[in-house]
C-alpha cells in the first residue's frame, strides 16, 4: 500500500495528537513539580526578607485587638500546601509570638497577655514571587494548619 503525501500528513498528525494526549498528564505533573521546586527554593532564599515583611504587616494590622506585637521567633518548621480551588502555593511557617497590652486598652489587666503564643505565619506564591498579608493562624503548627484547612489546602511534597 502506498500512502499519498496528504494521507501521510494525516497519519503523522494523528500520531502526534495521540502522543501529546498520552504525555499530557505526565508533562503537566512534571511542570507543576518544577514550578513548585523553584518556588520552594525561592522561599528559602527570600525567607529572611519575607519574615521582616510579615512582622511589619502583622504589627500594623492591630490584631489581636488591644495587643502590641513585641517579638516574633521564627522556627524551622515549614509546611507547603496548595489551594484546592485555585492551585495557589502557600507556605505555613511556625512562629512564637510575644505581645504586650496597649496602655489604656481592654487587655491591660489580662495576665495571659505575656504568654508566648504558638502560631503559623502564612505566605503565598503569586505571579512568580512570594508575598504575605501578615496573617497569623494562632494556636497551631504548620501541620495543624493544613489539617484544619482540609478541603481548602492539600499538603504537597517538596524536595529536601
Amino acid at each position: 500500500m502506498i500512502l499519498t503525501p496528504g494521507t501521510l500528513a494525516i497519519v503523522i498528525g494523528v500520531a502526534l495528537i495521540l502522543i501529546v494526549a498520552l504525555l499530557w498528564k505526565p508533562i503537566q505533573r512534571w511542570t507543576l513539580q518544577s514550578e513548585t521546586d523553584h518556588a520552594v527554593d525561592l522561599f528559602k532564599v527570600q525567607r529572611e526578607q519575607l519574615e521582616a515583611k510579615f512582622l511589619d504587616l502583622a504589627r500594623a494590622a492591630g490584631k489581636p485587638r488591644g495587643l502590641r506585637w513585641t517579638n516574633c521567633d521564627w522556627n524551622s518548621d515549614v509546611t507547603f500546601g496548595r489551594a484546592v480551588d485555585s492551585g495557589l502555593l502557600t507556605a505555613f511557617v511556625s512562629i512564637n509570638i510575644s505581645f504586650e497590652a496597649i496602655e489604656g486598652g481592654d487587655m491591660e489587666d489580662v495576665e495571659a497577655v505575656g504568654l508566648l503564643r504558638d502560631a503559623v505565619a502564612v505566605f503565598h506564591f503569586r505571579n512568580g514571587g512570594w508575598g504575605t498579608g501578615g496573617r497569623a493562624l494562632f494556636n497551631m503548627n504548620p501541620n495543624d494548619a493544613i489539617e484544619r484547612l482540609q478541603g481548602q489546602f492539600e499538603p504537597i511534597s517538596v524536595g529536601v
